[in-house]
């Protein structure tokens, strides 16, 4: 199993910016690819940003696409989601997690699909 730890979520303006990061360690990381999900009070988790082991493919939800950027560096073991031009929408727990198979150069948005889940970082949007 691969340890995450997320960070950088706090209470933002609309309009304003994040950058959440998820360091990694334990088996491989960059065998792995990654995704970024969120949860809102009473909404089933979604995936807002996949991205396979290489980087070289990445997903975006159409409600983030264009404000969002998923992206990770293998050397430093750490994924990350910049947030560009919040909503109050975006509010949410959101968790960065490690696709069960390693290599798989697919990307996959279902939860079922990775074994390996932080804590969570809360991001909150005012309006």
């Amino acid at each position: 199993q691969v340890q995450l730890v997320e960070s950088g979520g706090g209470l933002v303006q609309a309009g304003g910016s994040l950058r959440l990061s998820c360091a990694a360690s334990g088996r491989t990381f960059r065998m792995y690819g990654m995704g970024w999900f969120r949860q809102a009070p009473g909404k089933e988790r979604e995936c807002v940003g996949a991205i396979t082991w290489s980087g070289g493919s990445t997903y975006y939800a159409d409600s983030v696409k264009g404000r969002f950027t998923i992206s990770r560096d293998n050397s430093q073991n750490t994924l990350y989601l910049q947030m560009n031009s919040l909503k109050p929408e975006d509010t949410g727990l959101y968790f960065c997690a490690a696709e069960r198979s390693p290599f798989t150069g697919l990307l996959t948005t279902s939860p079922a699909d990775f074994s390996s889940w932080g804590q969570g970082t809360q991001v909150t949007v005012s309006s």
